[in-house]
């Protein structure tokens, strides 16, 4: 046993945890306002925060990361993601510029995991088209899809990404795929998550202050 567990007690003693959070700087407001933000939104500005936490990646090496997320729930969200760095639960992109930069930058997987967008709920891939009429929670700052090819936002047995497909089959864990330790890191601070919704709609990626 010693021997299973020595290996990420070496590496966390060598990359310690760590977290940040202030309000948005100049240039990250400047990058939101327009395609991410805009009057009218259902949070100011002021109201969000830059939230920057250590995380591992798909290599197992340690790297940081950075969330935009309402100010209310940052302090309660770096302890969430204190804990799925001791977890060692890897996470494929979290940078700003993975969520908010030109599209040439985009990490061509898609498999980004963030935060605020002011934007509308998106509908269950059973009923299809891009928007409800709703705010969305990410709207708020106050929801977070995780490694969204691993945990696809299935309905009726069907995913819009076609990455996602290998996933769809929730029995069989493989690495980034959402675990229940995952789950109860986000229960710890009154979070619900999408993969627990009633019906034949889930949200695997998808963690929000409502559950919703």
């Amino acid at each position: 046993m010693i021997r299973i567990f020595a290996l990420p007690l070496v590496l966390l003693a060598l990359h310690p945890f760590q977290s940040s959070i202030r309000p948005l700087p100049a240039p990250v407001r400047a990058e939101l306002s327009g395609r991410f933000w805009h009057a009218g939104c259902p949070v100011a500005l002021s109201g969000l925060r830059l939230l920057t936490v250590s995380y591992w990646d798909f290599q197992g090496r340690a790297q940081t990361g950075q969330l935009v997320v309402n100010g209310r729930y940052a302090a309660l969200l770096a302890k969430v993601f204190r804990r799925l760095y001791e977890l060692h639960f890897p996470i494929r992109h979290m940078r700003l510029a993975d969520a908010y930069g030109p599209s040439r930058v985009l990490p061509a997987d898609g498999d980004v995991t963030y935060s605020f967008e002011c934007r509308q709920a998106v509908p269950s891939p059973c009923t299809g088209g891009s928007g409800t009429g709703s705010w969305s929670e990410h709207a708020y700052g106050r929801a977070i899809d995780l490694n969204p090819i691993e945990n696809p936002y299935v309905g009726c047995g069907m995913s819009r990404e076609r990455a996602s497909r290998p996933y769809l089959n929730r029995s069989r864990l493989r690495r980034g795929m959402v675990t229940p330790a995952v789950v109860q890191a986000f229960r710890s601070i009154g979070w619900g998550w999408g993969g627990s919704w009633s019906g034949n709609t889930k949200d695997y990626m998808h963690f929000s202050a409502s559950g919703h």
